[in-house]
């Protein structure tokens, strides 16, 4: 009863499940401190603050907690509007599960998947977390200071510096030193690491982001000439702002000006009007304009002259101003929930309409897999701004950290293309990988130690 076959394809047919960060190996209840580096990096957090013995702080920027906010009430909402009525638990017996076709079999940890998580646990996660500001000293237990410095990658985005008196070590998370919305990277505050720990790289170092925004648009305007329909499945921030921006300077020269825009989400509305307020957390020439008065995005002016719309959900006010073709922004970027698979089900007969997949998390063709067989045209253009190998290696070699750590799969060319040696992390000395579940020992020594002592001790 709990698996369904489609086009060759099996699938669990149950509520929605998350894969939970690891919490066997650690004892969360010992864990002091947990910084955050981004809002892609929080979602986890409930599950982390309201079942575990978990009784440490937690600190991260202000866009960073309440876009984080934003994505959570999706979630939650998302999933608590359509309830399903079974949950699928027998196919996770472990000799079942070997039976089963790939990916199903190679799932891992499938009994540590947990429901979603609710709005009240939400709301006591988020009470937990600490705000910190960009380069602020935080002083834990008077044995180190932690710092958040720019990533340049979101709102807010960090890399954390943990610092003694005497060594430095810094974590370098999602990262981008391309110019978009957010401040800058802080690169100079990086220097003299003793070690220097690397996650959080692009998930597709061979697409170029200003290549893929443009194939986006072209794909789009294409599309709605011909009378079809375009579904972008995606976060209800970071991204979409750019592509909002792209198309506001678009629209006109392509002549789609009495094209609609429709951003469905039940927080479509404060993620538009949040990223209007945080203005420290812009780049400098969206701050400028906030000055002037101006707002600093153009979602502004395209909402006020009504090409932009947006919408709690698909009932009520959307269904009576509907308008096709159109384009349509809405949640899940995985098609497996939110109002994305309502569109995939009314759109996916016509090979007029086009689905443009940006977000890499998802590897399109699984998300798509249960609609098949689909006639709507399905383009593939990731925009994932964070740091790729080139640009990884000339950071390197800029901040000079006296080790690198990072991720085994970093260290060496992706499986499907073993012949691309640029496609890996190249620095000296070489650098130090780990796997998942491994213990390291960091490569560095403790040499000198602060102490206050009594003169007449001395």
């Amino acid at each position: 009863q709990e698996l369904k076959e489609c086009s060759g394809h099996v699938f669990v047919d149950s509520v929605p499940e998350f894969c939970l960060p690891e919490t066997e190996l650690l004892d969360l209840s010992t864990v002091d401190v947990i910084l955050i580096s981004n809002y892609h990096c929080m979602m986890a957090l409930p599950y982390i603050t309201e079942y575990t013995g978990f009784t440490g702080t937690v600190y991260a920027t202000e866009p960073t907690v309440q876009i984080g906010r934003l994505l959570m009430e999706e979630l939650v909402n998302s999933i608590e509007r359509v309830p399903k009525a079974q949950s699928a638990s027998m196919w996770k017996n472990k000799e079942v599960q070997r039976l089963l076709p790939a990916p199903l079999k190679d799932a891992v940890e499938v009994s540590m998947w947990r429901k979603c998580y609710t709005m009240p646990e939400v709301n006591a996660a988020l009470s937990k977390i600490q705000l910190v500001g960009y380069s602020q000293k935080i002083e834990l237990f008077g044995a180190v200071q932690v710092t958040p410095l720019s990533s340049g990658y979101a709102l807010g985005s960090s890399n954390w510096i943990i610092q003694s008196h005497y060594e430095k070590v810094s974590y370098v998370s999602g990262s981008s030193l391309l110019t978009t919305h957010p401040q800058p990277m802080d690169q100079a505050s990086l220097k003299n690491s003793d070690v220097l720990i690397l996650t959080g790289l692009t998930q597709i170092p061979t697409a170029n982001p200003d290549g893929m925004v443009g194939e986006f648009c072209s794909n789009l305007a294409m599309t709605v000439r011909n009378g079809g329909n375009v579904l972008v499945p995606c976060y209800p921030s970071g991204v979409i702002y750019d592509l909002l921006e792209c198309l506001y300077q678009y629209i006109d020269s392509a002549g789609l000006s009495n094209v609609p825009f429709y951003f469905i989400s039940p927080v479509a509305n404060s993620s538009l009007e949040f990223s209007q307020i945080f203005a420290e957390w812009l780049c400098h020439n969206k701050q400028t304009k906030v000055y002037l008065p101006e707002p600093p995005f153009p979602h502004a002016e395209l909402i006020q002259t009504n090409k932009l719309k947006h919408y709690p959900s698909i009932h009520g006010d959307f269904s009576n101003d509907f308008k096709q073709p159109c384009v349509v922004f809405t949640g899940h970027p995985s098609l497996r929930f939110g109002d994305v698979v309502h569109f995939m089900e009314l759109w996916g007969k016509s090979s007029l309409n086009t689905v443009i997949f940006t977000e890499p998390d998802f590897s399109y063709l699984d998300a798509l897999a249960p609609y098949q067989p689909l006639a709507m045209k399905c383009v593939y253009c990731p925009i994932d701004t964070r740091l790729n190998f080139i640009q990884v290696s000339k950071l390197l070699k800029e901040v000079q950290p006296l080790h690198v750590v990072c991720p085994e799969q970093y260290t060496q060319p992706p499986p499907t293309q073993s012949h691309r040696t640029d496609l890996m992390i190249d620095c000296q000395p070489p650098a130090m990988s780990y796997r998942r579940a491994e213990v390291l020992t960091l490569p560095y020594k403790r040499r000198y130690e602060k102490i206050e002592i009594m003169p007449d001790v001395s």
